[in-house]
């Protein structure tokens, strides 16, 4: 990858000089030049009205893949937390380093967040690549894009694990544009092939009907987005220590095209999250309107649950997506996943079938459903439902 300035047309305009996150950028007799603190992380490039600075992406067959090594994590940080997408990549990213016999790194970014350190380091992480910023307090894609470039293109990690989430889709998409990296969205499964030493990325495709496997063989970093509550976390070891590296970046919030005004909570956030909940009650077609869907939420209730759905009640319009589970919802892990009138498609089973424990309520003895539930009923879900929360409100106590 290179960059350069066109100097007929660069006006000494000063603009590039402030997007630089890396103070890269100095104005000599009137013209821009790199110095040699320069990332090539593009950041510049748009930033030019006069197109006076130049990227050129080299071509995936001329990368030296030789000077690729170790394994990255990209953080998200939410509420000051990590979330636990990060710690499910750590976990699965500390086995495949360790076949590869690599480091495990975390890019840690946002204000205040060195104290999440410890925390990444038990589960997994050697190194932690901190930058701190104001600019960073909040996820905006500019800024998050050129600070990171910056520092593949620095250390050049052979390995990019990215959460699937809203931030890591948005993020993945411009990181690898920018560095003409190969990318594979939506994995649900990572290995290493022994013989290569690739990546091999399992994604569902075709609607979920095909399950693919994708290397890449030419470009580094190999970059994935995975989804959440598809790797399990690790135990965390609290002995383990990480080092931490610090990036120090200038960043000019007037060079930010976009600005967090407020933050306003989905509606219906105050309903636990599925992907979060421990256990879930869903509901499918076989409720039959959206009026049923009662039936799903008063169990769920009595056992401080969340309340899943199937595609097709939500393709219906009986219940917002984000109560959906499945391989084009949400893919969850609860300890008990309790599934009424839910036929089982394979889109839906790939998204629960990992449950601690499966109970299927379902008057068709034959539905696909009961082939991974552990306990099944056979039976109107509209007489067993209201009988196993009776039973279950005189047993909790909460009649």
């Amino acid at each position: 990858m290179g960059i350069h300035i066109d100097i007929e047309k660069c006006t000494g305009c000063k603009v590039c000089v402030s997007a630089c996150p890396y103070g890269a950028i100095e104005i000599v007799d009137g013209k821009a030049r790199f110095t040699d603190d320069c990332t090539s992380c593009g950041a510049c490039v748009g930033s030019c009205k006069f197109s006076a600075i130049v990227m050129e992406v080299q071509r995936k067959e001329d990368v030296d893949t030789s000077q690729y090594s170790g394994l990255w994590v990209l953080a998200e940080v939410h509420d000051g937390k990590l979330a636990d997408v990060t710690l499910e990549l750590l976990s699965e990213g500390r086995k495949l380093a360790d076949g590869l016999g690599e480091d495990v790194s975390l890019i840690l970014c946002g204000q205040g967040v060195e104290g999440l350190v410890p925390l990444a380091a038990s589960y997994g992480a050697d190194k932690v690549y901190l930058v701190e910023h104001e600019v960073l307090a909040q996820y905006r894609t500019d800024p998050y894009t050129s600070v990171i470039c910056g520092l593949i293109n620095q250390h050049k990690p052979e390995i990019l694990l990215i959460g699937a989430t809203t931030m890591g889709r948005d993020l993945a998409s411009r990181i690898a544009a920018r560095i003409g990296a190969g990318l594979t969205a939506d994995c649900t499964g990572l290995a290493i092939d022994p013989e290569t030493r690739l990546l091999m990325q399992t994604r569902p495709a075709f609607g979920g009907n095909v399950m693919a496997t994708i290397v890449c063989r030419n470009a580094r970093p190999q970059m994935s987005t995975v989804r959440p509550r598809v790797m399990k976390k690790s135990q965390p070891d609290a002995t383990r220590q990480a080092e931490i590296i610090r990036q120090g970046v200038e960043l000019n919030e007037k060079s930010i095209a976009t600005k967090i005004l407020e933050i306003i909570r989905e509606e219906g956030s105050n309903e636990l999250d599925v992907q979060e909940a421990e256990i879930i009650v869903s509901g499918g077609r076989g409720l039959r309107k959206p009026e049923n869907f009662a039936l799903v939420r008063e169990l769920a209730e009595v056992l401080g649950a969340a309340v899943g759905a199937s595609r097709a009640t939500v393709d219906a319009g009986w219940i917002p997506a984000y109560h959906q589970v499945g391989q084009t919802g949400k893919t969850v892990q609860p300890k008990l996943y309790i599934a009424c009138g839910i036929s089982g498609a394979v889109q839906h089973l790939a998204g629960m079938s990992s449950a601690d424990c499966i109970v299927a309520i379902n008057n068709d003895p034959t539905a696909p459903i009961f082939g991974v539930a552990h306990y099944g009923l056979v039976g109107d879900l509209f007489e067993v439902v209201p009988a196993l929360t009776k039973a279950l409100k005189k047993e909790l106590g909460q009649e």
